[in-house]
């Protein structure tokens, strides 16, 4: 059996239905990737016309995985270049294709191919396609625009200046044969529709037209270096406009379903183009910003374009005016013309007329929202937001009117009034017109309420006309009702008296209740959190509705079916919690023994899990505790674990959360346990991989340290100095410091295991100190490690040194000096008092070790101490000097709001060296015990080394 049929017969089996034969020809397939010879089989076998269809698709797939992988040339297994070239003379067949769908792929693997060949190694393909494109065979015609359409498509993207420069060159040598392809083909689509002799033909010349206006976009905008200078671009810009009117009217006297999409796609291509030649030449759009804008807005502004419109239209013509708006040139001079174009075009009665339809037409509730609330009321009331704007309905007006509202602003405000005022009267419940045009103009007055703040009197509005209004419960009255709601929210924040925030909590609290519409109760929930998202909002008035609030949103968060809408409610409650502190204790309950019943429900959704999180964050934080049941206390451990476990799929959305949940449970639990010490067995990977979340990672080591400083050290210690060695090679300064400060609690909490576990660290500070510039920053926390080493341990403290010799060009006394001696040097740098009096402690404590190395050290040691001195020593009434860093330090200061952490923390320092011992009394020990080794005449040649005013300043602290 030949090469050919082999590789058809296996082609046949990779389109198999049954899984055991397909299986092992997909695995074949994939082998021969790689194999000379297969691509030209592949491409014999897609373009025999008479092989079935779906293995000839099938053929066309692998070759395109094969392009993506093996084409470029130095590519690994690349494709050989008589390969290559068999399938460049193949192009005859490829546009002759049969099926559409086959065609389609075709179009764009020749198009990835032409991404690294076109036209250095294919420089025929454009002038064939040309060709083909200019010929009379339909089908060929068809199948070379669509060919060139992906081809442009493709070099349109790439973005180097040389790549750039060839598609200029390329968009020259095509422009005006495809202008003039797509002018004369729609000019014949036209004139069949005006003889009314539309037909399959016209479906045909519709669908060459629609490809070559697609394929002009992308050279229009791609391809000229400045548009306004080519004739034929704004040629075809003017027509553009002039045809996409014709096409309008066309589309609405059309019966036929194929060409109405058909026209539909042209038209929605066509506003495409103004929309991104603006984007792209903002410059030369000027010329064409007058009869845009007389296009748009006639059409969708003026009786005139009524009739020809629809939903995907509107929604464009607003996003181009829209774009418009925001229009800034660099260019004064032609940032002036734009400015006086629009200003000329858009007079009052313009205006007028505008702000008039976007509100009593545009703004109205439509019957396809009236159908999504009722069949689907969460999703109906979920706000979007971000780029939702060009493709909603909703937004898309809203944005235009914001647009509109802030550029035009002194007109636009005595209409909205006006039509507030003409419309200030309650309506009938049976007037549904009556009710969507109010329902629109309560819409644009929350959605400009801090521009209407001196026009607009809201007390008196929200209590003789809006709570009369709600309290209307007919069907037709709930959309006006949704909608004060809402508005209450938009101006709660603007203008309204402290003595109506009780009014307004209790009418939201009303319509929170479970016989309320769904999206009410929804929109009340986001009208809570606004009310109290305010700079005035006062704890005590709200006090008293905490709790039918609270259980409202809470059944509501039950009730809820969608996730997203979960999701929200939980951001409101959690937002609740925030504002109101320890307040939520009597209430939480209920809700805590529910999240692990969500939790549950919401697998497959991390966003809604996120939530939950969150919420969990702040019960913790406001209540400074953990709910009693053992439960929910072990929920909460599992979620924290599932979070920060990096092997779990769910831990890149949830870490970030996880993490501030952990940092919230280890600072409020009043003492360690199994469990929480369990978990920490997932922060060394943390550590080790994520820069991002290192500065929480740290804090929450240094939680645990405080909790169990003996159990934590004597279990994780190792590792955790292993993973900060790690990181700390390639670590910026504020970094280093961080760490720095975590390594020091490490010897503050337990010194004489911590000094043990950090010796893998001291050779590295050890160095820096002697060998590198730090900052300041970095300098104190690293002279701090090993001052407390020093004074805990010299044995190890000489160990670090012995270690920097092994593999520093100076010896250990060599090594030892330079530090010595940079301590000294640098030690003013240090700012703190009490980093200042440890590094004092340890260069005390040198004084009695070798005579023969401090004799040259004492009169700098000396000073340092003593200027250290100068800094924390008070004089007291008969003027003994004192150690101020002694003073007491005050455990049960502010202990109602302190927490768990807090406490710890504080009792950790207060057993600090820099709160136990005087650094006068250790001087002076230490002195003693220098000169108890030496005989009067030696350590008087000590205090000789001296000048005289360090020797004053000392013996105001010691005898010497």
């Amino acid at each position: 059996m030949s090469g050919h049929a082999v590789v058809l017969e296996i082609l046949r089996q990779a389109v198999s239905q049954d899984v055991n034969v397909l299986k092992p020809a997909q695995q074949k397939l994939e082998a021969w990737e790689t194999v000379p010879g297969f691509y030209v089989i592949l491409k014999d076998v897609f373009c025999d016309h008479s092989i079935e269809e779906n293995v000839r698709l099938i053929a066309v797939l692998y070759f395109k995985n094969g392009v993506d992988k093996y084409w470029r040339p130095n590519a690994s297994n690349a494709i050989s270049e008589d390969e290559k070239k068999s399938f460049r003379q193949s192009l005859p067949f490829v546009l002759k294709e049969p099926s559409k769908m086959i065609a389609v792929h075709l179009s764009v693997l020749i198009a990835k191919i032409a991404r690294f060949d076109c036209p250095k190694y294919w420089p025929e393909l454009i002038p064939d396609l040309l060709k083909s494109i200019q010929s009379n065979d339909f089908l060929a015609q068809i199948r070379a625009l669509k060919v060139l359409h992906e081809i442009i498509k493709t070099l349109s993207s790439k973005r180097l200046s040389a790549d750039r420069k060839m598609f200029q060159d390329l968009t020259a040598f095509l422009y005006s044969d495809i202008f003039n392809l797509w002018n004369t083909s729609v000019s014949e689509v036209f004139f069949s529709y005006q003889q009314n002799k539309l037909d399959s033909n016209s479906w045909l010349i519709l669908s060459k037209t629609l490809l070559c206006l697609k394929i002009l976009e992308k050279l229009t905008v791609r391809g000229f270096r400045n548009p306004s200078e080519s004739e034929l671009v704004d040629k075809f810009m003017k027509l553009v406009i002039e045809r996409t009117k014709i096409m309008l009217q066309m589309k609405k006297d059309l019966n036929d379903k194929a060409l109405d999409e058909l026209a539909t796609k042209y038209i929605s291509n066509s506003i495409n183009i103004l929309q991104r030649f603006l984007e792209a030449h903002q410059e030369s759009f000027i010329n064409y910003i007058l009869p845009v804008l007389e296009f748009t807005i006639v059409f969708t502004f003026t009786p005139a374009g009524e009739q020809y419109i629809y939903e995907q239209f509107i929604i464009q013509c607003f996003t181009l005016i829209r774009s418009i708006f925001t229009y800034n040139l660099a260019n004064k001079e032609q940032n002036s013309r734009e400015r006086q174009i629009k200003e000329s075009f858009f007079s009052p009665d313009v205006l007028s007329a505008i702000c008039r339809k976007l509100i009593t037409h545009y703004f109205l509730i439509t019957p396809n929202e009236i159908k999504m609330w009722e069949e689907d009321p969460e999703s109906f009331a979920v706000v979007e937001s971000g780029d939702a704007w060009k493709f909603n309905w909703r937004l898309s007006v809203e944005y235009l009117f914001n647009e509109f509202f802030n550029e035009f602003r002194t007109t636009f405000v005595p209409i909205v009034l006006d039509l507030l005022r003409q419309n200030e009267a309650i309506v009938p419940p049976e007037d549904v017109q009556a009710i969507l045009i109010k329902d629109a103009i309560y819409n644009v007055v929350g959605m400009t309420a801090p521009e209407l703040y001196d026009e607009v009197d809201f007390d008196n509005w929200l209590t003789t006309t809006l709570v009369k209004e709600l309290s209307i419960q007919h069907e037709n009255y709930k959309v006006l009702r949704k909608r004060i709601i809402w508005l209450i929210g938009c101006w709660t924040g603007i203008k309204i008296s402290p003595d109506l925030f009780p009014l307004v909590y209790s009418t939201l609290i009303n319509f929170l209740k479970p016989e309320e519409d769904m999206v009410i109760r929804l929109t009340s929930a986001n009208t809570i959190k606004s009310v109290i998202d305010i700079f005035e909002f006062n704890i005590d008035k709200f006090l008293e509705y905490l709790e039918p609030t609270f259980y409202s949103l809470f059944n509501l968060l039950k009730e809820a079916k969608e996730c997203d809408t979960k999701m929200r409610i939980l951001h409101v409650l959690y937002f609740i919690i925030e504002r109101v502190d320890h307040c939520i204790e009597p209430y939480y309950n209920n809700l805590v023994q529910y999240l692990p019943v969500l939790w549950e429900e919401s697998e497959p959704h991390n966003m809604l899990r996120c939530a939950v999180v969150t919420t969990l964050v702040n019960l913790v934080k406001a209540l400074g505790k953990l709910n009693h049941s053992v439960e929910v206390y072990n929920f909460i451990l599992s979620i924290i674990s599932l979070s920060t476990d990096v092997n779990e799929k769910c831990n890149v959305y949830l870490l970030e959360d996880g993490l501030e949940l952990w940092q919230a449970v280890i600072e409020n639990i009043p003492g360690p346990s199994n469990a929480i010490l369990q978990l920490y067995k997932n922060m060394p990977a943390l550590l080790e991989n994520s820069s991002d979340t290192l500065r929480i990672c740290i804090s929450i080591t240094s939680a645990y340290v405080l909790l169990a400083p003996n159990e934590f050290l004597q279990v994780y210690g190792e590792r955790v100095v292993q993973a900060l060695k790690d990181i700390m090679i390639d670590m910026r300064p504020e970094g280093l410091v961080v760490v720095g400060k975590l390594v020091e609690l490490f010897l503050r909490a337990n010194p004489s295991l911590s000094c043990v576990l950090v010796k893998p660290l001291l050779p590295k500070l050890f160095e820096s100190i002697c060998y590198e510039t730090l900052s300041p920053q970095v300098f104190s926390v690293y002279l701090s490690i090993l001052s407390r080493v020093l004074l805990e341990s010299k044995e190890i403290f000489i160990e670090a040194a012995k270690e920097v010799s092994s593999s520093a060009p100076d010896s250990k006394d060599e090594i030892f000096n330079k530090f010595i001696d940079t301590w000294l040097e640098d030690m003013p740098y240090v700012v703190k008092p009490r980093q200042k009096k440890i590094l004092a402690l340890a260069l005390a404590s040198l004084l009695p070790t070798d005579p023969s190395f401090i004799y040259n050290k004492f009169c700098g040691i000396l000073l340092a101490v003593s200027e250290v001195l100068n800094d924390i020593v008070t004089f007291e009434d008969n003027s003994i000097p004192f150690d101020s860093t002694l003073t007491s330090y005050e455990l049960m200061e502010n202990s109602e709001t302190m927490t768990e952490n807090s406490y710890r923390k504080k009792l950790v320092v207060s057993r600090d060296l820099v709160h136990t011992i005087s650094l006068i009394d250790y001087l002076q020990l230490q002195l003693l015990q220098l000169k108890n080794s030496l005989s009067p005449l030696q350590f008087d040649q000590f205090v000789q080394t001296v000048d005289a005013e360090t020797l004053a300043q000392v013996r105001l602290y010691v005898p010497l």
